[in-house]
């Protein structure tokens, strides 16, 4: 089964040669279950359906490296402007523990947070989630690449008065929560649909021991597959790892082998560097270019805290790959790319800290690098299947003199029309067709009502929702 696109007005097409996307007019791409065919004029070769360019640009589909739709999707309305005055913003511990949903709320979290991300250009996600029953074959039915991440640590972080973050230690549940995480992984990789596959991933550094660590790197050698980890992403865990070993999150990670091509940081915002930590040193961003370390860069949940990656121009001039993920509702991959480069703007003073060409690469080509693969992230000759058409007629892609531009600043999942992935449509006309994106809209509303009445009984103070996040507005 052969698709072809005609004529495409405005491919973006990788040209290895110089290392970079490019534009291309008026070319035809071929695709088959297989990968792409053809990439150039004149295609010739056998057609089984085609797909009029004209008005169209075609461009890869984008990769996604750090994202948690379990859970996220339900949080909209409650999270959005919550953050611990006496925990320097962050809501980790105080108040994202608070709003979980239950089974059935997960799953139909996941439809959603799925669907958005299709709907944003996404065909690969790394999906960072505590393991679940259905968990493989949910993800397959939305016919995207997913990356699953089952998360696992050697202890748990919770707070009793809003100021000070205990944790909670059990190391053996720790290694045997690792096993089964691999069992996950291990079972990802034989998923009749061939689009699953898994990365090892403790979650944060500050629950997990320096030999869990060690120990999840070295299976994921073993398997040849990446590793992911959430580090230096709150002033809190900063002040808890340089308080128990006295150095930088990113240092103590050097010092015990984690960091190398094979690592993905979540997060990697509090580096010696940053405005907040007034730290001596000013080692950890070379630490991370040095060691061929990832970073997984998720502006828009620490924006809505008030904290800023510091940047990411400052990054990628220093060398290191940054991967872009979403992390938090809305799962919508081209807002953050715009997040990224204006917020490294806002920062650096400098309209030129980063360009729509630069996050457009972050969100492909980074991604793919992050996720140790070379067949995802671009359209060229062998790359997946994986590609989506931005209907370049729609008016807000007016005028279209550089259309990636107007997509990521303007735009956005508003001028997706179709999605492919594996050379099967999962989206038409800006619809997903593999979930029923309203249906798992409304039941995620009843999930957040479940939640929201358990609250209490989860905070240390007994707080109602009402208390912990008031409305906008108050009800007459």
């Amino acid at each position: 089964m052969t698709t072809v696109f005609r004529a495409i007005d405005t491919a973006i097409v990788w040209d290895a040669g110089i290392g970079s996307h490019v534009y291309r007019h008026g070319i035809d791409v071929a695709m088959t279950a297989d990968g792409i065919a053809h990439v150039g004029p004149g295609y010739t070769g056998p057609v089984t359906t085609e797909v009029d360019g004209r008005g169209l640009m075609l461009m890869p589909g984008l990769v996604n490296v750090h994202a948690h739709p379990t859970s996220e999707p339900m949080n909209k309305g409650i999270l959005d402007e919550l953050g611990s005055k006496s925990l320097y913003m962050s809501s980790l511990y105080e108040y994202m523990p608070l709003f979980r949903p239950d089974a059935a709320g997960s799953q139909a979290c996941v439809r959603v947070g799925l669907s958005e991300l299709l709907m944003s250009g996404v065909t690969t996600v790394a999906d960072l989630s505590v393991a679940y029953d259905g968990w493989l074959d949910l993800l397959a039915e939305s016919g995207m690449r997913v990356v699953i991440a089952p998360m696992y640590r050697s202890a748990r972080w919770f707070t009793r008065n809003g100021h000070v973050v205990e944790y909670e230690w059990d190391e053996k549940a720790g290694e045997a929560a690792m096993g089964e995480a691999l069992r996950w992984i291990d079972r990802a990789n034989q998923h009749p649909s061939g689009r699953l596959s898994g990365m090892v991933s403790p979650s944060q550094i500050d629950t997990c021991t320096g030999g869990l660590l060690k120990d999840s790197l070295a299976e994921a050698e073993r398997r040849g597959i990446s590793f992911t980890l959430h580090a230096a992403q709150s002033r809190v865990e900063f002040d808890e790892i340089t308080r128990r070993h006295g150095m930088t999150p990113i240092a103590w990670l050097d010092s015990l082998g984690i960091l190398g091509p094979r690592t993905l940081i979540g997060h990697g915002i509090f580096l010696d560097h940053h405005s907040w930590v007034h730290w001596p040193t000013r080692t950890d961003l070379s630490r991370l270019a040095a060691t061929g370390t990832s970073v997984a860069h998720c502006p828009t949940v620490f924006s809505r805290r008030g904290i800023l990656f510091e940047n990411f121009g400052r990054y990628r001039d220093a060398g290191v790959n940054i991967g872009i993920g979403t992390d938090t509702y809305p799962l919508n991959m081209l807002e953050e790319l715009r997040s990224a480069a204006i917020f490294a703007r806002f920062d650096e003073g400098n309209a030129f800290a980063a360009s729509a060409g630069q996050v457009f690469h972050a969100a492909t080509i980074g991604g793919a690098k992050a996720l140790a693969r070379d067949d995802i992230g671009r359209i060229a000759v062998g790359a997946k299947a994986d590609v989506v058409a931005v209907d370049l007629t729609h008016p807000m892609m007016q005028p279209r003199r550089d259309p990636l531009r107007s997509l990521i600043y303007v735009a956005a999942e508003r001028a997706v029309k179709h999605v492919w992935v594996d050379a099967t449509q999962v989206v038409r006309d800006g619809q997903v067709l593999t979930f029923d994106y309203a249906a798992a809209s409304a039941a995620v509303t009843e999930a957040q009502i479940r939640a929201l009445e358990k609250a209490p009984s989860l905070d240390y103070a007994g707080r109602t929702a009402a208390e912990l996040s008031p409305l906008t507005l108050p009800v007459a």
